[in-house]
């Protein structure tokens, strides 16, 4: 026991002489004069390193001082410990603790009446009671979370402005500057004559914890934003307010991320995040443990009965939560010394979506475009959105490829750029660019992508899978295409199935299949196989062009291909064989086809029905995503380019111009996809990886084969590898097919 001792103070002895001091930075004279006489308290106890005090007069004035070395540490909340890690590379070292069940953390959550119907995904519309503006469990988690998910636009990063059109009214206390709208104090009740109403302070009837549970069980609002102990400390006899006294625990209920409701006694599982505590951050270069021995020290010394000064206890100085929180009930070491760690990614993503600031949002967007047609749309686009005094303001960049486009998002030059598929790739993985936002293709499809499938005929006496089609004969929608080529060649080359030998992709293909029907790939030095079983148009002309000349081109044909027994296996997308069977293709070759003659090879071996999509595919293809530089503010582009869609997104509008149109532009596809129907919102898939998924990314990676690759590992330059690609199979590569 002795020589742990020993080693306890050895270690002790060795992390004080890190660290000879340790200047407190302080936000208030009153938080200085309680620093102060902690600083005596800890000297006459012998406690090292010793304690200095100094000024800062605000957190932000503390974070920049700690960072030019003027001072060490100083505690902070949440959003501050994001702003501190995030602009100045402060580490938090030291947490605080309220109490013993949830330890260094409280969680927001969002609580209705049992007898609503309301989920998290129908809050647009309703009626909403916060704790107070700016307050973290009332207002940045709700708001911060409700913008990260996608579910609420900001347009200019007016957050007030998008809450009030969000929800049909709200009590907001502190709400009620010029610069609010009404709508954020419109349920808010003031004090018992009807004055001081929305006031941010206990006037307001409907302010705090309690106070937004009060507008909630009054029937003033429809949901209430407070944190997870507020529905108990305020139902079941626990209140002795009159308004509180009959209310039931069992009467309200919980708002789920994923859609669901839940009990209010279910908050560490059913809530909107958790709240990480106030933590001391110092420099990354300080020594935290040293950091955390001297306030160790000192908390098991100033925490009881009986000492004069007690360092969880502000009434002293007229004050609460001075240095630390009154409630605070021991400080603890943190070990993984990252903000971003202590934050949670719950709580870290609602605050990055809430640093969408007004203030800090450029005049305008650099727009990238490629072509003369795009430039054109994009100045009309600009012309159009500034006419409804859309923000920020778009001007348009012209660059010669996609590939410079990227570039000088990556030097900051420009900022946004539409991308698909390989393109998007590149940019994530060469460039370090983020999708801000996506297109949707269909009105009802959350995912905004098809699945790349395999579909063979149901045959019970050669029921081959996925592994058995080395020798088989397949059907593609064309050279170059997203899921007759690209997918599935790149994933067959991934797994090993199809070997390839100085880079020839399509000798090695040709070499695996015994024939094929490949559109575009009848070009010089390119093997006569790849065509053979494509058949030209009636006349037996334009065999293998890629155009509707031939017959097995695109994805029905593909499907055709495989219908009339040619190929043994096509590559098509999910929805192909629904649109040519069961009576919906009145072609006469397809006229009296069943979607349930036919099946789906997955990769796992097994077969499955072709309504199995969704758990048997190649790859899910991804939509197209406006990419940008990660310091862009994603929620801020997101923002303008929602409300854009309110004037311009409708093929109908009478506002002239169409995002997804490019008829007027002579093209096709310029900056949006003509078939989009909607720009999205990121969600969760915040990567180029995530955006992409892992078996797209797969299949890419499976054109660049491993010999072929060299030293510049850009995507585009192994999807074929021996000859010239013609411009419009290369246009073909970018994005959906």
């Amino acid at each position: 026991m002795k020589i742990s001792r020993n080693v306890f103070y050895l270690l002790f002895f060795h992390a004080a002489l890190s660290l000879e001091r340790v200047r407190w930075c302080t936000v208030s004279e009153q938080e200085l004069s309680k620093c102060n006489d902690m600083s005596k308290a800890f000297g006459g106890a012998g406690i090292l390193p010793a304690l200095e005090c100094t000024q800062g007069g605000s957190a932000a004035n503390c974070t920049q001082m700690i960072k030019d070395d003027l001072a060490d540490a100083v505690t902070l909340d949440g959003h501050l410990i994001y702003q501190a890690g995030k602009e100045h590379g402060l580490k938090p070292v030291v947490g605080e603790v309220y109490d013993q069940e949830i330890g260094t953390s409280y969680y927001a959550v969002a609580v209705v009446r049992k007898n609503s119907s309301i989920t998290i995904n129908s809050l647009k519309g309703v009626t909403s009671c916060h704790t107070g503006i700016n307050r973290t469990a009332g207002w940045n988690v709700p708001v911060g979370y409700l913008i990260d998910s996608g579910r609420l636009a900001a347009m200019g990063c007016d957050l007030p402005k998008a809450v009030s059109e969000y929800f049909n009214a709200s009590c907001v206390p502190g709400a009620n500057g010029v610069n609010y709208p009404k709508s954020l104090c419109q349920l808010c009740k003031g004090d018992s004559a009807g004055q001081n109403k929305c006031e941010r302070n206990s006037q307001e009837q409907y302010y705090d914890y309690s106070g937004a549970f009060r507008c909630l069980a009054e029937g003033a609002g429809e949901v209430a934003f407070v944190k997870h102990s507020t529905v108990p400390e305020n139902t079941d006899g626990r209140s002795l307010s009159s308004w509180a006294q009959q209310l039931r625990s069992q009467d309200f209920q919980l708002l789920c991320r994923n859609g669901n409701t839940a009990d209010v006694t279910e908050w560490r599982t059913c809530h909107l995040a958790r709240v990480p505590a106030r933590a001391v951050v110092v420099r990354p270069d300080t020594d935290g443990t040293a950091v955390f021995q001297l306030l160790n020290q000192g908390q098991q010394r100033f925490n009881g009965v009986g000492t004069r000064f007690q360092m969880f206890d502000s009434a002293a100085y007229d004050a609460q939560n001075l240095l630390f929180r009154d409630s605070t009930t021991e400080l603890v070491a943190i070990t993984a010394q990252d903000y971003q760690t202590w934050l949670g990614d719950e709580y870290l993503h609602a605050i990055q979506a809430l640093s969408c600031d007004p203030n800090t949002l450029p005049e305008s967007l650099n727009w990238c475009v490629v072509s003369t047609e795009e430039i054109w749309k994009c100045g009309e686009m600009a012309i159009a959105f500034k006419k409804e005094s859309l923000k920020p303001e778009i001007q348009c960049i012209s660059a010669k490829t996609k590939e410079e486009c990227m570039e000088l998002i990556q030097k900051k030059e420009s900022d946004a750029v539409v991308l698909g598929g390989a393109d998007i790739y590149t940019a994530g993985k060469t460039y370090g660019l983020v999708p801000a936002a996506g297109e949707s293709y269909s009105a009802d499809d959350n995912n905004n992508a098809y699945y790349a499938v395999v579909l063979v005929k149901r045959n019970l006496s050669n029921a081959f899978t996925i592994s058995d089609l080395k020798g088989k004969k397949s059907c593609h929608t064309g050279l170059g295409r997203t899921a007759g080529w690209t997918i599935p060649i790149g994933m067959l080359i991934k797994r090993g199935i199809i070997k390839t030998r100085d880079c020839n992709i399509p000798q090695a293909v040709s070499e695996f299949f015994s024939a094929s029907c490949v559109p575009s790939a009848k070009q010089d030095n390119y093997p006569s196989k790849l065509c053979q079983l494509c058949i030209g148009d009636d006349r037996g002309n334009n065999k293998c062009s890629a155009s509707s000349q031939e017959r097995y081109y695109s994805y029905s044909g593909a499907f055709r291909c495989l219908a009339e027994n040619s190929g043994d296996v096509a590559f098509v997308k999910h929805s192909t064989v629904f649109e040519n069977t069961d009576g919906k293709n009145t072609d006469s070759w397809a006229q009296n086809l069943k979607s349930s003659d036919f099946q789906l090879l997955c990769p796992n071996g097994a077969r499955a029905e072709v309504t199995q999509y969704a758990e048997c595919h190649l790859a899910q293809v991804p939509a197209q995503a406006i990419m940008v530089h990660p310091d862009t503010s994603v929620f801020a582009l997101y923002g303008l380019l929602d409300r854009a869609q309110v004037y311009f997104g409708n093929s109908s509008n009478g506002n002239g111009f169409k995002m997804f149109d490019s008829s007027a532009f002579q093209g096709k596809d310029l900056i949006f996809k003509d078939s989009a129907v909607a720009i999205v919102p990121v969600e969760e898939k915040r990567t180029y990886a995530e955006w992409l998924g892992s078996e797209y990314i797969e299949s890419l990676e499976g054109m660049q084969t491993p010999q072929c690759s060299g030293a510049s590992n850009k995507i585009r330059q192994y999807l074929f590898m021996t000859t010239v690609i013609p411009l419009f199979i290369l246009c073909q590569i970018q994005g959906l097919d």
